[in-house]
């Protein structure tokens, strides 16, 4: 009997996937491997930090924290991302995250945020971009791996690239908001 009967399965000996049409390919890949919910530290907007507070109904979801991975600081590419997403002090404002390194919003499930309450970077992932648009290849990251032959990522994640734009146009706007954000920060003020 397969472990996880009526659903998606791995044969590992046979190095092959068997799939079942009730689990998605986010299901899917948390029981086979880390997630991006496990393996990225999720930068969140002042308007995320807003629309995710009040459906919590608390505001300690989040901190400022240097990036693990000293590439992510590198944003040549994307010169409005390095000016408002980064603070003086080289961090940012990220999901906190659990013990084990998973985002604190990442359930049994997947995300325990309704759709339009995710952050703006969550609801865009698989597609890369910047600030002039989003980037005709996807991000790899995606366990691409695990799609049914003939599948594309972006049918299975039922994406739609007119509601990426808009997101895409939401981020951006609501990444220049960062310099009011931030005004309070005590830690970011000179020292008297």
């Amino acid at each position: 009997m397969h472990p996880y009967p009526g659903r998606f399965f791995y044969m590992e000996s046979a190095g092959q996937a068997g799939y079942m049409e009730d689990e998605s390919l986010c299901v899917r890949c948390s029981r086979l491997e880390k997630t991006c919910c496990q393996r990225s530290e999720i930068y969140v907007t002042p308007g995320d930090v807003e629309r995710i507070g009040e459906q919590l109904e608390r505001f300690d979801f989040f901190e400022y924290r240097l990036p693990a991975n000293a590439d992510y600081a590198d944003q040549d590419d994307d010169p409005a991302w390095q000016e408002y997403v980064f603070q003086a002090d080289g961090t940012r404002r990220v999901l906190r995250r659990r013990p084990g390194g998973d985002c604190m919003m990442l359930g049994p499930h997947g995300c325990r945020l309704p759709w339009e309450v995710r952050p703006l970077v969550c609801r865009l992932y698989p597609y890369d971009y910047d600030e002039r648009g989003i980037k005709p290849q996807l991000l790899h990251g995606c366990p691409v791996h695990l799609l049914k032959p003939g599948e594309s990522l972006i049918a299975v994640l039922d994406m739609n690239i007119d509601a990426a734009r808009r997101w895409h146009g939401q981020l951006y706007e609501e990444i220049r908001l960062e310099t009011m954000a931030n005004v309070d920060r005590l830690d970011l003020r000179p020292a008297c």
